[in-house]
């Protein structure tokens, strides 16, 4: 079967690819973790069952909480998942060669994707009684290694109801589970369609050209964009309108201005996170790798500006050392190239945990509504968005977007309603702050995680947070009724830090226990 490809859908492509990828490493743990079984798996089948639930975890839980958006993006992503439902030995590139007599998938499959909402209603099975889960969650949050200060909520995300509170409303320090704030808030403001937009412009009667960064930290200079734009792209297109002009030689400035303040984060020089700037390249990273902590450049504009003069001068234009400057109102667009829809920034941010992007989204929050585009600026803007959706915000405070500022206090109560709000059919716009978490075992920051207890690998879709004495993880389970249910764990202990470790498994049973529990 072909599936046309949409124009959403190509440019949805490369994140479904790391997806896919992503998957199939653990199938074989996940399967060997799951025995005795009397089902030998081949590889075929293996790779088939990595390909299915990969895909249909991408798009099976949008299902469960609400219709696809209306632009068509996650429509492509079932439509291509469910073409592949029925093939076996299919492998993770977009096309497949695999015979209708192929071997079907391995039978589990099946049973994720009607976990995940293929063909149980919520409304059809009970939510979990409040005591039964209470008698469930309460011993395993009283687990020593959660540090002194523990709160919780979990919320039936079909009704809203709250199904357990402790400290619902006690403000902690969030650490990364602040990006889903950050993720509603921005969706919200801007829309899934919303693209960052960097461009070359020439200034009127002068040579001189201007880079002006428009807060895409996935620019990339990569040979491979993998969807993203391409300051290579950039390059040669401004150079080929600069020679229809008969410019062969030219002064290079770069305008950063649209961002204000502090370029560095409070924490200070940091590789979990570049200098903030409107304008930088792979996110300022001086490696080849594109998530988790890396050298960075002390001045990540500068050095887009001079990669940039280098991809000019490969094409026949000379460059001036490139210099600070701003682009005028009569300035003249030569060449434009536009990050990828916001939808996908979204879902990368959450499911690598990315700080860049985390604090390029909060400034997008702030430009889009009158605000000022920096750190205090843009933790202002994400609580005025949340005030309109209505979302409750006593005794929270916003200090910037990622969540590594310790003035960040966020409650369960909070968390737990922006997860909610995600999955409201209302707002099919908030979808990818939910289909961005990361899947227990399989994706982003929880791949290494949930490798003991099978029952929640695939099932469990969360986002992490740590910080020195603070661990916390927000997200998404499926219980065993089929019930979509919103949770939000928070604890900390400054005074005497846990064991990140334990903590974290402490963490991870609890959310478990939610995925194995009907709990009625």
């Amino acid at each position: 079967m072909v599936v046309p490809e949409l124009r959403a859908w190509r440019a949805a492509r490369p994140h479904v690819v790391r997806v896919a990828g992503s998957v199939k490493p653990h199938v074989a743990r996940i399967t060997q973790a799951m025995r005795p079984r009397p089902v030998k798996f081949t590889t075929p089948q293996l790779t088939a069952v990595a390909a299915t639930v990969g895909l249909a975890l991408a798009a099976g839980l949008v299902t469960a909480a609400g219709p696809w958006d209306s632009t068509g993006q996650r429509t492509a992503e079932r439509d291509w998942a469910a073409s592949r439902e029925g093939e076996g030995g299919t492998d993770h590139g977009l096309t497949s060669g695999t015979s209708a007599k192929a071997p079907r998938p391995a039978p589990s499959a099946a049973t994720v994707l009607a976990g995940l909402g293929g063909s149980t209603s919520t409304d059809s099975v009970p939510a979990p009684a409040e005591k039964a889960l209470a008698d469930v969650l309460d011993p395993l949050l009283n687990d020593p290694a959660l540090g002194a200060q523990r709160t919780a909520v979990v919320v039936d995300v079909a009704t809203g109801k709250r199904l357990y509170g402790k400290g619902a409303d006690k403000a902690q320090t969030p650490a990364s589970t602040t990006k889903i704030a950050t993720a509603v808030a921005v969706l919200s403001a801007a829309g899934t369609d919303h693209r960052i937009t960097t461009r070359a412009v020439l200034e009127p009667d002068t040579k001189e050209v201007v880079l002006v960064g428009a807060g895409d930290p996935t620019l990339t200079a990569r040979e491979d964009a993998k969807g993203y734009a391409s300051l290579r792209t950039l390059a040669e297109e401004t150079a080929t309108v600069l020679k229809e002009r008969h410019l062969d030689q030219v002064t290079l400035s770069y305008d950063t201005s649209l961002y204000a303040g502090a370029t560095v984060h409070p924490i200070g020089a940091n590789p979990n996170l570049a200098p903030v700037s409107a304008l930088m390249v792979d996110e300022g990273r001086i490696d080849d790798s594109d998530s988790g902590t890396a050298r960075r450049s002390t001045d990540p504009a500068g050095d887009a500006a001079r990669k940039f003069a280098e991809l000019l001068q490969a094409k026949g234009i000379k460059t001036t050392s490139p210099g600070l400057s701003k682009a005028t109102s009569r300035s003249q667009d030569l060449a434009s190239v536009s990050s990828p829809p916001l939808s996908a920034l979204v879902e990368r941010m959450l499911t690598n945990s990315d700080n860049d992007i985390a604090e390029a989204l909060a400034r997008q929050v702030a430009l889009v509504t009158g605000g000022q585009a920096s750190f205090s600026g843009g933790a202002a803007a994400i609580g005025a968005q949340l005030k309109k959706l209505g979302l409750p915000l006593t005794g929270v405070h916003f200090a910037d977007g990622s969540g590594l500022n310790r003035a960040d206090k966020l409650t369960a109560d909070l968390l737990t309603a922006l997860l909610s709000k995600a999955g409201d059919p209302a707002h099919p716009e908030l979808r990818p702050a939910l289909t961005g978490l990361p899947i227990a075992g399989f994706t982003g920051t929880l791949s290494d995680r949930y490798t003991t207890d099978a029952s929640a690998t695939g099932v469990v879709r969360a986002k992490t947070g740590t910080l020195t004495g603070v661990n916390t993880l927000a997200g998404t389970v499926v219980d065993t009724d089929g019930r979509l249910l919103a949770f939000a764990f928070l604890t900390s202990d400054e005074a005497h830090p846990p064991a990140p470790a334990p903590a974290q498994t402490a963490l991870d049973r609890a959310a478990t226990a939610l995925a194995a529990c009907g709990c009625r």
